[in-house]
């Protein structure tokens, strides 16, 4: 059975809610990587000798920028081909290159299996929303779409512990974990998610453009990683900054002159949509940041065992889902600029008051950690559900698939610049007082990108989340 995006399938034939479970399961697996691969940072560190967390932050930023570029590219070529048959394929890439993530010998190796788990990821992702528009009533899409976001709250909340559990047994355990949920979704996605396309699209996007804002941001990633190590004056420095402003150029050229770009620029017409890409990035960059710091404070600094340090970064992420039932039961009284910016200014208090009360010895955990861990989660539970659904809500219903794809991207592209913004800041000091201060600047950092999104918000339409 196929049906275009917006036409409500017959009624007996379609249970939307078993589509939002498995739908959101899958959603749920791409995200709980993300979190859980924080926790096994250090390990995998260690398990390749000889590499430095400049290298290991690859192991992030390459997922995440594969990721980023192919996430509209392939969305449209499923909203072309058949929504269904990519998720399929998306979602078992994914799940074979997790098993390959699990015994790769080498970290180079590491790094270009997580590449083939990003282009699984970046098929199942969109193909997952437009599948699930497709398949619900007008009336229920923005409700379901907030209840599909959760699922990156519950993986936030879920992933800590888990990679904790898992990495203390080993690293490779982060990935193989995959394989079991993998094998349920795809299993039940055959069974009882119909197909849905848009017979409108008929040319193949801009993949060149891809390959451009692939090598645009890896560059640009290269760039502030390695810019401590080479000389933020030296020639390699300026050049992979030069090589990424060339590259990001051409794209956004390509992108107004291409009749099927990656990122349409008549989508950032739409003011809801174009400042919450903005406030994405922004959100995005505080968020990774954030979070990478918190682990490597806990695990070098305090010296805390990957178990013990997944429990202690679980309580902030156990807050997402909380706030996000609350937000979805006054999500129609209140903007969507106020609850997205309100979720950035708290995760920004939160940041703060950790960087404020944080101390040397790990000895006050509830004192000096947890309240900004409850602050930051508050935020994102007001700020990603509302960011990632108000950006797709006031676009028409033809352009939600490639919409959601490219607030998707960036947040991925925030993601990455999070990453390398730490690993350029607080490189391998070598004493307390060193550690403390490069922590304490990188936190100021992600305090004023999430206080910068906050503002961005303001440019959302007051009415973006409703109906």
């Amino acid at each position: 059975m196929t049906h275009q995006l917006g036409v409500a399938p017959p009624p007996g034939i379609v249970r939307p809610r078993a589509i939002l479970t498995v739908l959101s399961l899958a959603a749920f697996m791409a995200s709980l990587d993300l979190f859980i691969v924080n926790v096994a940072f250090d390990k995998i560190g260690e398990s390749f000798g000889g590499t430095s967390i400049g290298d290991v932050s690859w192991v992030l930023n390459a997922y995440a920028i594969v990721y980023a570029a192919l996430l509209v590219p392939l969305g449209r070529l499923a909203d072309r081909a058949g929504r269904k048959p990519t998720f399929l394929a998306g979602l078992a890439v994914f799940t074979l290159a997790s098993v390959l993530c699990a015994v790769a010998p080498g970290l180079w190796w590491l790094v270009a299996f997580r590449v083939l788990q990003a282009a699984g990821a970046a098929a199942l992702t969109p193909t997952s929303l437009g599948l699930l528009l497709a398949a619900v009533p007008a009336e229920k899409r923005l409700a379901y779409v907030r209840i599909w976001s959760a699922a990156a709250g519950l993986a936030a909340a879920a992933g800590p512990v888990f990679g904790g559990l898992l990495v203390a047994a080993s690293w490779r355990w982060v990935f193989l974990v995959n394989l079991p949920v993998g094998i349920v979704a795809l299993i039940a996605a055959r069974r009882i998610v119909p197909d849905s396309r848009d017979p409108a699209v008929t040319r193949i996007p801009d993949l060149a453009g891809a390959g451009l804002l692939t090598a645009g941001v890896g560059a640009l990633a290269l760039a502030i990683v390695r810019g401590g190590d080479w000389g933020w004056g030296s020639r390699a420095t300026i050049v992979s900054f030069a090589v990424a402003g060339l590259l990001l150029a051409w794209f956004v050229q390509r992108a107004e002159h291409h009749p099927v770009p990656i990122v349409d620029p008549a989508l950032y017409r739409v003011r809801s949509f174009a400042s919450a890409n903005v406030a994405m990035v922004l959100f995005g960059l505080g968020l990774s940041g954030y979070l990478l710091l918190l682990v490597l404070w806990l695990q070098n600094v305090w010296h805390w065992s990957t178990i013990t340090t997944g429990f202690a970064v679980a309580p902030g992420p156990v807050m997402v889902p909380l706030v996000t039932v609350i937000v979805q039961r006054v999500a129609h009284r209140a903007p969507a600029a106020v609850l997205a910016g309100l979720g950035c200014l708290a995760f920004a208090a939160g940041t703060v008051v950790t960087l404020t009360l944080v101390g040397p010895d790990g000895g006050h955990y509830a004192t000096e950690l947890l309240p900004g861990q409850l602050l930051s989660g508050i935020g994102i539970g007001l700020a990603l559900p509302t960011l990632l659904s108000s950006a797709t809500h006031d676009l028409p219903p033809h352009r939600a698939s490639t919409g959601s794809g490219v607030i998707n991207m960036a947040r991925q592209i925030g993601l990455v610049l999070g990453v390398s913004i730490v690993v350029a800041i607080v490189g391998a000091p070598v004493s307390y007082a060193a550690t403390h201060h490069s922590f304490v600047q990188a936190w100021w950092v992600m305090a004023g990108a999430d206080l910068a999104a906050a503002v961005a918000c303001l440019g959302m339409s007051p009415l973006s989340n409703r109906k």
